[in-house]
């Protein structure tokens, strides 16, 4: 440093000591410097203030020189001191070559310039807020200074900020925020503890409404929350659990849509082998379940993003057992929030409709129009054009359900073959929830949805099956799939009338104008053929579904749809299937679960006594397609009391082709008719003189078997019937009169062809017999060539 250069007001002995390389020397100059500005203040002389302070920045504290450096920082804190209270109109001077010197690659003096801040902040207290931003970025650098002595004096520095801030009610807290959101994005460990206290402290003042700000600074708080150490991943707990419980004090205040987008992100763990990411969800999806339920139809919107982060969850095991039930949580609030009125359409909601399904007489409003329902959003989107949170503009008049996106997401999860069981489950409740709440819109996607759900029936869980079955139920009775086409199955002589189950509600009027819906109350529309028809194609595509689990899904879809219009379509349907082997044993489960199924007791009730139109009805269209298969048809005849018929069929079966497999059939007919089901035709050949063809018939399968288990079962049965003579107990002519009665109460309802019925069990065993000896035609040709 140049000694003649003229430093005046100081002296050439304090510019000396100054510039001196031992420390008390320096310290001495500080004193004479503090003394000298005392004088100035006594004077008010702030010219001469000003000017001392400009050489020991611009002379000193900023030169080339170390030890000048040293001397300008101590000389600097000893002007502040002397200022006092004064300080405050002197601070950007004072404060700004101090925080050069942060940068300065000698450790000692970055020491020595966090001495000098400190003593100048600690006489200037409160006087300091307004140059805080300089501050906090001066000590965010020094919190990871590698030199412990250094970052020892700067936490120092920084609890005594951290006083002043606490006890002022002057702190610019919209100047700080970009700065905060600035470094908040630290990887550096001593950065993010310095950062997250500053945050804890900010947050525990009264007069600092930090919670204003938190979108802003949410993101980085979670990613600190991943930080390795276990102390700043603590406090980051602390920091957030705080922040929680304001907003459950304060709801309305929150910006939650403005957060929302941030905790769908980390409620997604990118990476399951690291620890801190199993924290970072489960903090995610409390604060998302809390912001469901404080929050409610506001975030309706955002749906589709938060059952994308929710979704997965919900299949995690006992090691994630916390945010799974939170994440069941989050869904089951969600949930809930899907009300009727989101059924609206754009423009009931444009002219402010605020009912869903009536007009203001609370009559039914008319149904959209049925193909655009079935022809809309046919087009498919890519799941990677998902939209999370779209923030919604403040002056919304209502909240709109993005079902759209919903949809997106539910579809995709059913097509991903890793989706764990229970996230299937809860897929289809959504599905199912969305057909009862918001039918019209729903039946826009069911063309799309319809083909994964009919392939979620071969789903290894029986209850992911159980609420598919639930779902499609559902779409098949809606009276919101109601279309103008013909949705019954027609026979060439027999109409299909759908049926509404005794279930339904008093009063309510079967017709596509229906409001309600559910599978308790259907009213069948034109996607219930359809989902006959593709079920069976499915059977018939999927042999192995049908053998394992054929039997349980249609008896669950007799107890959710009524049982009579399961039998009578799918015996419509399996009268023009062209593949008659399949049809054979479509036939034969069809007949086994209608003869042994609880669900099906009032429909065999039904058909017992052929004592109504209907009943009879239904008996011929399920006849035609039994006649795929001799033995079920005879069991028909028994389980509907047609004896003679029964006789006459059998007497056919010598005319028949017959296999292992249809004495196993008639075996299995044995074993039935030993069972409770059949417990009125036992008692009935008490009766012989009016049952001859009942008993004829019995012997004809007795014939039929070889002499095997069921044939000793069914001649000891046979073996029990009574004599005719010694049953005579009563008077002949009333007991006859009785049953003529009887007979004449039946035959007025059963108007019914039993030669033609005959014809037609001929015509369908003489195409089995053309297709078994095509089939066998076709195995001798393979067989010559192979030899």
């Amino acid at each position: 440093m140049n000694t003649e250069k003229d430093f005046s007001p100081l002296t050439p002995n304090i510019v000396r000591a100054l510039n001196d390389k031992l420390y008390e020397k320096r310290k001495v100059a500080a004193l004479e410097i503090e003394k000298l500005v005392r004088e100035f203040v006594a004077q008010n002389n702030s010219t001469q203030i000003r000017h001392v302070i400009q050489i020991l920045a611009s002379e000193f504290a900023l030169s080339q020189h170390p030890h000048s450096r040293k001397g300008g920082l101590i000389g600097l804190a000893a002007c502040s001191i002397a200022l006092g209270k004064d300080s405050g109109l002197y601070l950007k001077e004072l404060i700004e070559p101090v925080l050069t010197c942060f940068n300065d690659s000698d450790s000692r003096l970055r020491y020595y310039a966090c001495e000098a801040l400190y003593n100048i902040v600690k006489v200037a207290r409160g006087a300091v807020l307004p140059h805080f931003n300089l501050l906090f970025d001066g000590l965010s650098k020094l919190a990871a200074d590698p030199d412990p002595n250094v970052k020892s004096g700067s936490e120092l520095l920084d609890r005594l900020l951290k006083d002043i801030v606490t006890e002022s009610n002057k702190f610019d807290l919209v100047a700080f925020v970009p700065l905060l959101r600035e470094r908040i994005y630290s990887n550096n460990q001593y950065a993010r503890q310095f950062i997250i206290s500053w945050i804890h402290v900010l947050e525990s003042v009264p007069d600092i409404n930090l919670l204003d700000y938190l979108p802003e600074i949410l993101d980085g708080l979670f990613q600190i929350l991943g930080d390795n150490s276990k102390e700043i991943r603590r406090l980051c707990e602390v920091v957030l659990g705080e922040f929680l419980k304001e907003i459950k004090k304060t709801p309305s205040s929150v910006k939650f849509a403005e957060m929302a987008n941030i905790l769908v992100i980390h409620c997604q763990v990118a990476d399951e082998t690291k620890l801190t990411n199993d924290l970072i969800q489960l903090t995610a999806m409390t604060w998302m379940r809390e912001f469901i339920q404080l929050a409610g139809r506001v975030v309706l919107p955002y749906s589709s993003g938060i059952l994308t982060a929710v979704l997965p969850c919900l299949s995690y095991d006992d090691r994630k057992k916390n945010t799974k039930e939170a994440a069941s949580a989050c869904n089951h609030s969600l949930m809930k929030l899907v009300t009727p009125e989101d059924d609206e359409d754009e423009e009931e909601e444009k002219n402010g409709s605020t009912g869903s399904l009536t007009r203001e007489d609370g009559q039914p409003k008319t149904e959209p129009d049925s193909n655009d329902m079935l022809n809309a959003s046919q087009e498919s989107v890519g799941f990677s054009n998902i939209s999370f949170f779209t923030p919604a503009s403040s002056d919304r008049p209502q909240v709109t359900l993005d079902l759209d996106g919903i949809v997106q997401v539910l579809d995709r999860h059913l097509h991903d073959s890793s989706t764990g069981m229970m996230t299937r489950i809860a897929v289809l409740k959504w599905l199912y929830h969305l057909y009862i709440k918001t039918p019209r819109k729903m039946f826009r996607h069911t063309d799309s949805l319809f083909p994964m759900l009919l392939k979620t029936l071969s789903d290894e869980s029986d209850e992911v099956i159980l609420k598919d079955l639930e779902v499609l139920a559902e779409i098949a009775s809606s009276p919101a799939g109601q279309t103008d086409q013909a949705g019954s199955c027609d026979s060439a002589d027999n109409k299909l009338e759908l049926k509404v189950p005794d279930g339904a509600k008093p009063g309510q009027q079967h017709s596509s104008k229906a409001v309600d819906s559910s599978p308790s109350t259907p009213s069948m529309n034109s996607y219930f053929y359809k989902f006959m028809i593709n079920l069976l194609k499915r059977f018939s595509l999927e042999r192995k579904l049908l053998e394992n689990r054929g039997a349980f899904i249609i008896r669950q879809l007799c107890l959710l749809l009524h049982a009579e219009n399961i039998f009578h379509s799918m015996a419509d349907i399996l009268l023009k299937e062209e593949d008659l082997k399949f049809a054979s044993t479509m036939v034969q489960t069809l007949n086994t679960i209608l003869l042994t199924s609880a669900e099906l007791f009032q429909l065999r009730n039904q058909l017992k006594d052929l004592r109504t139109q209907e009943s009879c009805a239904l008996f011929c269209c399920l006849y035609r397609s039994w006649c795929h298969n001799p033995v079920a048809t005879v069991s028909l005849c028994f389980l509907t009391q047609n004896y003679k018929h029964a006789y006459d069929l059998i007497q056919k079966f010598g005319d028949l082709e017959v296999t292992v497999d249809f004495l196993m059939e008639v075996d299995k007919l044995v074993q039935l008719i030993e069972s409770p089901i059949f417990t009125y035709l036992r008692l009935q050949l008490l009766d012989v003189e009016n049952n001859p063809y009942l008993i004829k018939a019995l012997y004809g399968l007795l014939m039929l078997l070889p002499q095997s288990q069921a044939f000793q079962l069914l001649s000891h049965r046979l073996r029990c019937v009574p004599n005719p003579e010694l049953m005579r107990t009563v008077d002949e002519s009333k007991y006859k009169e009785s049953k003529q009665q009887k007979a004449s109460k039946r035959s007025s309802y059963t108007h019914m062809d039993y030669s033609e019925l005959l014809q037609h069990f001929d015509r369908v065993q003489s195409k089995h017999l053309e297709v078994r000896h095509q089939r066998s035609g076709r195995t001798s040709d393979n067989s010559d060539r192979k030899l």
